[in-house]
């Protein structure tokens, strides 16, 4: 028992000492100071001057000195360098790269093996560099399994080439009723931009394969940013010059400014026409055509997202209606939000669509 209280009475004066060392050296911070090793040395050879009188007191000796030794290591050792930004032109791109739509999508079992650099709720950050863009990869999803798992296997291997840091968000409608991208977007966004502070969103349709990670998934400064140029749907060409479709990124403050997409689009159709960026001021930038082209994973049109004429007319009242239907008017519900192995998974409340209209029929005098 002796042993112990002189050893714990004298490890606290090695402290004392060790301690007095360590301010010292940073308070003067010489220029030719000694070494961690040699200092660790110096200090644990004045302790064992002090401690080995009683012999004993070895056991307790032997802890001591390896206290002292990781406390020095931990003090001294330098400081771990920051990491460097990105090369504004990643070096991993390979450029143009088919896209082989014959085959089956992996599992998700598959996936996991090619994906191992991505944590949970599909975020990934470059592990060499400080990335330059900051992406939210927003999907409005319903019912479509076999397109999201290609979706994945492409997606996350070519935006980790771009060295992006981003987190895949997969947006589904609830329920088997009428689906409505807009508003699905709206609260897709909205729920985003709550989870993290991104600086740019990418609206990226489940069933399109981009086939040139030469097209960077990062915002312009300025202007809403059309990715999805040239779809071989439409033999590789822009089908017409107001399609804002398949996958475009614009800032959080472009989608504010433009007020989102209308909530008013039930059903397929105009939900990709409607020109609120001319109307907010900004203008529609795109890559080049050999750069931003894109396979289309050929599938039949989904029940309950069936051709609704009606949507002609309320693209014909966008510049009546924008201010008012879209962003800033959204209701919904967030069923669920979890945090899935290669991506956020967010379940956004169905709510039916406003009963049709029936045209006025019209009497001749």
């Amino acid at each position: 028992m002796w042993a112990a209280k002189f050893v714990v009475h004298h490890a606290g004066e090695c402290w004392s000492l060790f301690l007095a060392h360590a301010f010292t050296r940073a308070a003067r911070n010489p220029p030719a100071s000694p070494s961690p090793s040699l200092l660790a040395n110096s200090l644990l050879m004045e302790c064992r001057q002090r401690l080995l009188k009683p012999p004993r007191a070895l056991a307790w000796l032997a802890l001591l000195t390896a206290a002292v030794t990781l406390a020095l290591r931990s003090a001294f050792s330098p400081a771990p360098l920051p990491l460097a930004t990105c090369h504004l032109v990643s070096p991993l791109l390979v450029g143009p790269s088919p896209v082989n739509l014959s085959s089956s999508p992996p599992s998700l079992k598959e996936i996991r093996k090619r994906s191992a650099a991505v944590s949970p709720g599909g975020l990934y950050r470059p592990p060499d560099c400080n990335a330059r863009h900051h992406a939210a990869i927003v999907v409005p999803y319903r019912k479509r399994p076999t397109h999201l798992r290609a979706l994945l296997d492409h997606l996350h291997p070519l935006l980790q080439r771009q060295q992006i840091h981003y987190r895949i968000y997969v947006v589904e409608q609830s329920g088997s009723g009428t689906f409505n991208k807009g508003k699905l977007l709206n609260a897709g966004v909205r729920e985003v931009v709550r989870d993290e502070d991104w600086s740019c969103l990418i609206i990226h349709d489940v069933d399109l394969l981009a086939e040139n990670d030469l097209n960077t998934y990062a915002c312009d400064a300025c202007n809403p940013r059309h990715l999805a140029v040239a779809i071989d749907k439409f033999e590789y060409r822009l089908p017409y010059p107001q399609y804002f479709g398949g996958v475009v990124a614009v800032t959080p403050d472009q989608y504010r400014k433009m007020n989102g997409f209308s909530n008013q689009y039930w059903g397929w159709g105009r939900e990709d026409d409607d020109f609120r960026v001319a109307l907010s001021g900004m203008k529609v930038v795109r890559p080049p055509v050999a750069i931003g082209r894109y396979k289309m994973i050929k599938h039949q049109r989904d029940r309950g997202n069936e051709e609704n004429p009606y949507n002609f007319e309320v693209l014909n009242r966008t510049e009546l209606t924008w201010h008012s239907d879209g962003l800033n008017s959204v209701t919904y519900e967030l069923l669920s939000k979890e945090r899935a192995a290669f991506y956020t998974h967010l379940i956004i409340s169905d709510s039916p669509p406003p009963p049709s209209k029936k045209k006025k029929k019209s009497f001749m005098y």
